[in-house]
């Protein structure tokens, strides 16, 4: 089973502003569209950006509808033993639909 956090308990931490790090795997222009704070690191860059994904805290992974996020926290996890990620389920898209109807979505 994928550890995943749902679109309303990451609203929730962060409105209690835990200290966690949200990483969008989208391509660029992707982002460009809609985005929740966070650092872009593209599904495929992923690889050589290791040394900028803490272990020390709770990592939450983001993509469009959280297909390409649970590819990335599967690699993390079986290639190099991450064991603090959490998988947002549905993605931005469920963030757009029931968070913030006032997001882009595409």
């Amino acid at each position: 089973m994928l550890p995943e956090i749902t679109v309303t308990e990451l609203s929730k931490k962060i409105a209690a502003r835990e200290d966690i790090l949200l990483i969008d795997v989208r391509e660029p222009a992707e982002y460009e569209i809609c985005a929740l704070p966070s650092v872009l690191i593209p599904l495929g860059d992923i690889p050589k950006n290791l040394e900028n994904i803490p272990r020390s805290k709770p990592v939450i992974l983001v993509c469009h509808h959280g297909f390409r996020s649970a590819q990335a926290l599967q690699y993390l996890q079986h290639r190099y033993g991450f064991q603090n990620l959490l998988n947002l389920k549905g993605g931005i898209h469920a963030w757009a639909e029931q968070i913030d109807p006032t997001m882009p979505v595409y």
